[in-house]
């Protein structure tokens, strides 16, 4: 069966906390519970610019990955930007379509937005992703600075 794209829901939950955990796990970052629940609630939350996206198997009764993106204004463009700041399917579920569905979910709701590109980062040793990004858009060779 094929994979199932749709907005996160209250009933998702469950579903949702264990990915989320996961991609933490991945990046080898851990949050204060106070910023998961908010997190959580913002996604849930229509008049938020932050919005999520859950990748669902079984006849959209399981959920095996989940994205997280939001629109911004830029100084570029006259139009909004928009983030693809989390992204995460399940081990099992990868090589499936899961990934591949969500961004081009993502792809779909900033082309209905107006915005002007998608864009997102990742580490440089997250090879399997990177394999799937790089079919999907086009590598920049900007590197990043944060304090």
């Amino acid at each position: 069966m094929g994979v199932a794209i749709r907005p996160l829901r209250q009933a998702d939950r469950p579903g949702w906390e264990p990915l989320w955990q996961g991609y933490l796990d991945f990046y080898q970052t851990a949050l204060a519970p106070q910023v998961t629940e908010g997190t959580w609630a913002r996604l849930l939350q229509p008049e938020t610019r932050i919005h999520g996206l859950g990748a669902f198997l079984d006849g959209g009764e399981r959920l095996v990955g989940i994205v997280h993106y939001l629109f911004h204004p830029v100084t570029w463009s006259l139009a909004d930007r928009c983030y693809l700041e989390d992204l995460f399917v399940a081990e099992e579920a990868r090589g499936r379509g899961a990934g591949r569905a969500l961004i081009e979910a993502v792809y779909a709701a900033a082309d209905k937005e107006g915005a002007d590109q998608v864009y997102w980062l990742t580490q440089d040793f997250n090879h399997d992703a990177r394999r799937l990004y790089d079919s999907l858009a086009n590598l920049t060779p900007f590197i990043k600075y944060r304090r």
